[in-house]
């Protein structure tokens, strides 16, 4: 168990939960949006989690409102959205602020952890500027959907991109990889 595992989080029906909760397991933790262009990714998301949980893959939706506020809902309205709309199986827990003041202790975490993506961060970022954004620097985390794997032991081992999808090769053998550990 690593110190990231031990960090106490609330489940989006508020239960008290940890990383530790998942010990053993190879987790990908995402901070997610209902109302962002990646919101799709849910779909991404829940398959990954679909195919692989059985193999030791949980994956953990984050939900934040910390970019452009396309994450406005409460925990009840997101529940209900992702279950809605998505199908969402995989744990969700309560909404968050994963970036700048304010930052959870999970994310504190995570991006100590972990100070870079990888993938296209880079022409994510230019996207952002050219929609008037300033994007946030490293470590912060760059946008919703960004990915941290978290491989068996608690230890971070993999960040990717808002922009990696789901089924990008680097990340599902990346998720392949520790499972395989």
């Amino acid at each position: 168990m690593t110190a990231i595992s031990e960090i106490p989080v609330k489940t989006i029906t508020n239960e008290d939960a940890s990383l530790g909760d998942y010990a053993g397991k190879v987790a990908l933790v995402v901070n997610v949006a209902s109302q962002c262009g990646l919101t799709g990714q849910y779909e991404g998301l829940e398959k990954l989690y679909a195919d692989y949980r059985d193999k030791g893959l949980v994956v953990l939706g984050f939900p934040a409102n910390d970019f452009a506020g396309q994450e406005p809902g409460t925990n009840e309205e997101i529940a209900e959205f992702c279950q809605t709309k998505f199908a969402i199986d995989f744990p969700m827990f309560a909404k968050i602020v994963v970036s700048g003041e304010g930052k959870h202790p999970l994310y504190q975490a995570l991006t100590e952890a972990m100070p870079s993506a990888q993938n296209d961060k880079e022409g994510f970022r230019e996207r952002l500027r050219g929609f008037g954004m300033t994007p946030n620097p490293d470590p912060e985390v760059l946008w919703n959907f960004e990915k941290f794997l978290v491989g068996k032991d608690g230890s971070v081992i993999g960040r990717f991109a808002p922009t990696t999808s789901p089924d990008d090769p680097a990340l599902v053998g990346a998720i392949e990889t520790a499972l395989a550990s």
